[in-house]
């Protein structure tokens, strides 16, 4: 035998949840009465909103199933009526929402037509025709940007190689210079230095000779004397 407490507060929370359906219901035909006034993207937008709202419902009434259980026999009977009832209006505000969902004119506007040999519908066709010539047109100057700075970034890689084997040329060069300018630097000394060498020689040559001849006129002399 069930405890009438644990009765008594299924009784309870169904109530609870039959409180919460019936504010979602509302909600809900609030929402269906706001689609019917509206078209186009503001549509599609608040269908989804209701089919957000319809889902919460049926939540509900899945709890509502679950807790009716606890009821007491002699006062389920009505309880299965309102439960019934329930799911009686929320299956009519879900076939209205598919309604209203299948409603492909009012959902895309004065655009849309069933007829498919109709001028707006070619026009359509035409528009959506040049939509893609356009994005395909797009698409390659996209990538005919994108050949053009991949060749950029190559002749700018190719560039900079280019002047690193200049830069690296010049300063071998330079290098070079330099040691050829040690090497003049150390051929003018060595120059200096055989020119100071040889004006020494040609002195002490020349006093040499000097001396020499003072000889001769010394003995010369001593003799005629």
């Amino acid at each position: 035998m069930s405890n009438p407490q644990d009765t008594d507060a299924g009784s309870e929370l169904f109530s609870s949840y039959e409180a919460e359906l019936k504010l979602v219901q509302a909600d809900l035909n609030q929402k269906l009465d706001q689609i019917s006034e509206l078209s186009g993207e503001p549509r599609k937008s608040a269908i989804r909103l209701a089919e957000r709202t319809l889902d919460e419902a049926n939540e509900l009434l899945g709890q509502m199933r679950i807790e009716k259980q606890n009821i007491p026999s002699a006062t389920r009977s009505k309880i299965n009526q309102r439960f019934r009832n329930f799911e009686s209006d929320i299956d009519g505000q879900k076939r209205k929402l598919k309604t209203m969902s299948d409603d492909r004119k009012a959902l895309f506007g004065n655009r849309y037509t069933d007829n498919p040999d109709s001028d707006q519908q070619l026009e359509q066709r035409q528009q959506l025709l040049s939509g893609t010539e356009r994005l395909d047109r797009s698409s390659q100057r996209l990538r005919d940007s994108q050949r053009i700075a991949n060749e950029t970034e190559g002749i700018g890689r190719d560039t900079l190689a280019d002047l690193q084997l200049q830069r690296e040329t010049i300063q071998h060069t330079r290098m070079n210079m330099l040691e050829s300018e040690g090497y003049v630097d150390r051929s003018v000394k060595t120059l200096r230095g055989m020119v100071r060498r040889m004006a020494t020689n040609r002195i002490i040559t020349v006093a040499i000779i000097t001396i020499l001849v003072l000889l001769i006129i010394a003995v010369i002399y001593s003799k005629f004397h």
